[in-house]
């Protein structure tokens, strides 16, 4: 099992996962999938060569695995919920040590470092989005009727307040109307504010999700994907904007789809 040349990844939660483990074998690549108890896809199990089920807590056990394995990149994609930082979580001694060594527990500042305790045995993080720049949104319009003069003023004035949030790594998220806001993400996730935005001001709504300022995609890349189209037609949002060039739009042809056969328009910017 040493001498085999695995790709490493770790898997959190959604399709994310199972789409970056189909986009590695594409390229012939034998891969090995560390998949998190609290939220991964068990469908990526069987299509992995190697597999292993890990807690989020057992950080030493999984460096310990990799190193077994001898591999020195991997990729960490899909969500944990960060409430799971409040719940009983068990965790080794390495995962409290180092949870408590933290000056806060932002997403941001949990995961940065992880990956910095990871480097330590020689490990390093590949931008999650390696295998998948071209599910990366182009800037334009992609399905839908235009926004109207109005709607792009929403848009304009969201896209501001998404990227000040963001940049204080609160969410990356807000859901604004007539140049007011909603409702902004925060540890509750993008489903849950898009839901609180509709019960506080009803219907057509416009959604704007972005990239954090300086990004880094080793982690928390921004992803949209049929789930998100569900939760835009459930809550009858109008549109959805997302960044151009730093938003993941997985199952992409389906997803333009179906926001088009529900009236949604979705434009990058």
């Amino acid at each position: 099992m040493k001498n085999i040349n695995y790709t490493g990844l770790i898997a959190g939660g959604g399709r994310f996962p199972v789409i970056v483990a189909s986009e590695i074998q594409k390229h012939g690549n034998k891969l090995f999938v560390i998949g998190l108890k609290e939220g991964a896809d068990p469908d990526i199990e069987k299509i992995s060569e190697d597999f292993i089920w890990l807690s989020v807590g057992q950080l030493q056990k999984c460096i310990d695995i990799l190193k077994e394995k001898n591999i020195k990149t991997l990729t960490m994609v899909g969500y944990v919920k960060h409430a799971n930082i409040y719940s009983a979580l068990k965790m080794d001694m390495r995962a409290m040590k180092l949870m408590g060594s933290l000056i806060n527990k932002k997403a941001d500042t949990i995961l940065e470092a992880v990956v910095k305790e990871f480097k330590k045995d020689g490990i390093d993080f590949l931008p999650s989005h390696i295998y998948l720049k071209h599910l990366l949104a182009p800037k334009g319009l992609l399905t839908g009727k235009k926004l109207n003069s109005e709607e792009n003023k929403d848009v304009e004035f969201g896209f501001d307040i998404a990227k000040s949030i963001a940049g204080l790594d609160i969410g990356q998220t807000v859901v604004v109307k007539g140049r007011s806001v909603l409702a902004v993400e925060s540890i509750e996730g993008t489903d849950e504010c898009i839901k609180r935005a509709y019960s506080l001001g009803g219907e057509n709504a416009i959604v704007i999700k972005v990239a954090k300022p300086n990004q880094d995609f080793r982690f928390d890349v921004p992803v949209i994907g049929l789930k998100t189209i569900d939760t835009l037609k459930n809550n009858k949002i109008r549109a959805m904007a997302i960044e151009a060039g730093s938003t993941l739009i997985l199952d992409k042809d389906e997803v333009i789809k179906k926001a088009k056969e529900n009236d949604i328009t979705i434009v990058a910017v």
